[in-house]
């Protein structure tokens, strides 16, 4: 535990329930951490912004117990219907197709509407006893020295809540880095404004996402997708720069009529609206103090590729262990700078990535589904194997089976894992879960010890150095 005598209301407070925040929440819960999720709004976000949920975030929802209910949620991307002059005029799939392995069973984007899937962390979160506090917005911040050190968010109302670790995961206008003096840099990916609804349309089908190209010099596309698991169609519309977008219901239906072969009476219902600039910025740090920027508050990513919402996410799992093992196991505190130091890497690729699939300069396919992400790089990485086999320290740990085990089943969970694959398993003393086997194929051959997230975080050819890395980590 943090600190000595000095009081706090909660362990962690999570700014922000949106998907980073909600599955911070119920990551720190299953570690027995007490975290306090706080949210400004009322309620859950109403809308879609982000339906895509990438292979790799996909694993990381069936660490956490919600993949099932994502499963059940959600569906596949429906191949594109371009239309011309009222008639259908061929089809475009998104995404370069994949197939399904023992190394991952998700190997396609599953689309998922947003507001779905915060209710499914919300519920997981509710289940394991997490909480969120709605109508509370934090207008401040207030530190306290490191060696015993607190951090105060005060609230609007008046309210001011105490904790060893406060978490901003409260969007791209985050309060909180605002309040810390946190900047970001980035760039305008894309001068026209975007609208983004989700609406009721009565005269299309749902087999498709049917894409009306602009019509005429300086207008804008219609695309009009089938939400998955939902009665809704999600509008995105693109307008000349400098447009003020009409965002009432009448202003959208006359977008859909304009733009496409349906009637403004077709639109039957709007159920949420929104508009955006397309831009891609990267908070300058990840840390201040007691504080760490999480989601769209540390990096804001144009929506092309759909790796806003999966970069967000898995900065709330990178994290979750993290605070986990210096507040309830004793790790050295120096653990959590390597937060920043692994998740803002990743986030700049992503950044870049989403930027040059919105320019059209790379296609939707192995990069952005995330399974080639790792922290070979990073300082908590270790590989002591002079030639290293297809897995590699830093690398993600791939699923597959080994003497009947399922290896997905045997990381599930808090705890970090070692494989034995073609060697003999060292005694750990139970601070593992331990998995022994022949090499494989996925692996080669050797020791394996890999993290709560699912990452190698040390390997070699014997344990010689594993129990030095292992008192680093206080495993």
């Amino acid at each position: 535990m943090a600190g000595g005598s000095v009081a706090v209301d909660t362990d962690v407070l999570v700014v922000g329930a949106g998907p980073t925040g909600l599955a911070l929440g119920i990551d720190l819960a299953r570690r027995g951490v007490d975290a306090l999720v706080v949210e400004r709004a009322d309620e859950l976000f109403p809308g879609s912004r982000g339906k895509g949920i990438q292979p790799r975030t996909m694993e990381v929802f069936d660490d956490l117990g919600v993949i099932d209910a994502i499963l059940a949620a959600g569906g596949r991307y429906p191949v594109q219907m371009i239309w011309q002059d009222g008639v259908r005029a061929g089809e475009h799939r998104m995404f370069d197709p994949a197939e399904a392995s023992e190394d991952s069973a998700y190997a396609e984007p599953w689309m998922v509407a947003q507001w779905r899937t915060q209710q499914i962390l919300h519920a997981r979160l509710t289940e394991l006893g997490g909480r969120v506090a709605f109508g509370r917005e934090v207008v401040s911040v207030t530190q306290h020295p490191l060696d015993e050190g607190t951090v105060a968010l005060r609230l609007s109302c008046g309210e001011t809540l105490r904790a060893w670790y406060a978490v901003a995961a409260d969007g791209g206008r985050s309060a909180v880095r605002r309040a810390l003096g946190i900047g970001m840099t980035g760039e305008t990916v894309d001068p026209h404004p975007m609208l983004v609804a989700d609406v009721r349309i009565r005269g299309l089908d749902r087999d498709n996402w049917h894409v009306f190209p602009p019509r005429g010099e300086g207008a804008g596309f219609l695309a009009l997708c089938p939400l998955a698991g939902t009665e809704d169609f999600q509008v995105a519309a693109q307008f000349p720069e400098g447009t003020e977008i009409d965002l009432t219901p009448d202003g959208i239906r006359k977008v859909v009529a304009d733009r496409s072969r349906l009637a403004a009476e077709d639109v039957t219902e709007v159920r949420w609206a929104s508009d955006f600039r397309p831009r891609a910025a990267l908070a300058d740090r990840f840390r201040s103090g007691r504080v760490f920027l999480a989601g769209d508050a540390a990096h804001v990513h144009s929506p092309a590729g759909g790796q806003g919402l999966n970069t967000s996410v898995q900065d709330a799992y990178n994290l979750g262990w993290k605070l986990g093992a210096v507040l309830r196991d004793g790790a050295d505190a120096a653990l959590l700078d390597t937060y920043e130091e692994e998740r803002r890497a990743v986030a700049a690729d992503m950044l870049g990535l989403s930027t040059r699939v919105h320019r059209g300069e790379t296609r939707r396919g192995e990069a952005t589904r995330q399974l080639g992400l790792h922290y070979r790089e990073s300082s908590l990485t270790t590989e002591t194997r002079t030639s290293p086999g297809p897995v590699r320290a830093g690398d993600r740990a791939p699923d597959g089976t080994v003497n009947g085990v399922r290896l997905f089943d045997a990381f599930r969970g808090p705890h970090w894992t070692l494989l034995a694959l073609g060697v003999e398993a060292p005694e750990l003393g139970g601070a593992a879960r331990v998995v022994q086997g022949p090499a494989h194929p996925a692996y080669g051959t050797g020791l394996f010890l890999v993290r709560p997230d699912g990452y190698v975080g040390w390997a070699g050819e014997t344990c010689e150095g594993l129990a030095e890395f292992g008192r680093r980590i206080r495993l």
